[in-house]
């Protein structure tokens, strides 16, 4: 079937011309697939990096079908699912979540003495709003956010601990993400900050 593209995971499936202009959510979705391949392993970080910056400049679908064409296709057409709850329980270690994960609806945290770093850089966003159930003594709670994704922490009750928030992006930057933190965090922190900027190689 040349010169078309099957579009899947939206209200309907068809067939449409690859020379046909994408859209912004055509091109999140081309994003989030590569994200996902890259987490799995099948893309190395060059190779994303360099896919990424093609699809978010992508004229057509065309263009961007190209960009998966080697990668596997997800059941339902989308390029990933989310749970809707995931919980995080430990005693002494520390969590990590980043690399092209898939965000949730609501996530249970439950830590002591250890630490939980949530990185939305690369994130797959599915939702519009993560609630983070938050039960933490001692230690770090990370958050570290890119432009789109905001933290709200009014909800949180804090004894003998501090919230440092610095948001990434500027004023006018539309919410992709909003977590809300509710709960408890004692004798720890809760740390917002924006990726850091690489260095030079």
């Amino acid at each position: 079937m040349s010169g078309e593209l099957v579009r899947g995971g939206g209200a309907s499936s068809a067939a449409v011309p690859l020379e046909l202009r994408a859209s912004h959510a055509d091109r999140d979705r081309v994003v989030d697939v590569l994200t996902v391949a890259a987490g799995d392993g099948r893309l190395t970080a060059e190779e994303l990096d360099e896919r990424v910056e093609a699809a978010l400049s992508a004229r057509t679908l065309g263009e961007l079908a190209v960009l998966t064409a080697d990668l596997p296709t997800m059941a339902g057409g989308t390029a990933a699912e989310a749970k809707d709850d995931v919980r995080i329980e430990q005693r002494g270690g520390s969590a990590w979540r980043g690399d092209g994960w898939v965000v949730p609806r609501r996530m249970e945290i439950e830590s002591e003495w250890g630490d939980v770093t949530l990185d939305f850089t690369t994130a797959v966003l599915t939702h519009d709003t993560l609630v983070v159930d938050l039960d933490m003594r001692g230690g770090t709670l990370k958050l570290v956010t890119r432009p789109g994704v905001v933290v709200d922490t009014d909800s949180l009750v804090v004894e003998y601990a501090k919230v440092k928030s610095r948001a990434a992006g500027g004023p006018g930057v539309p919410v992709e993400l909003r977590v809300e933190i509710r709960g408890r965090m004692s004798f720890g922190r809760v740390v917002v900050r924006p990726q850091r900027r690489a260095f030079a190689r």
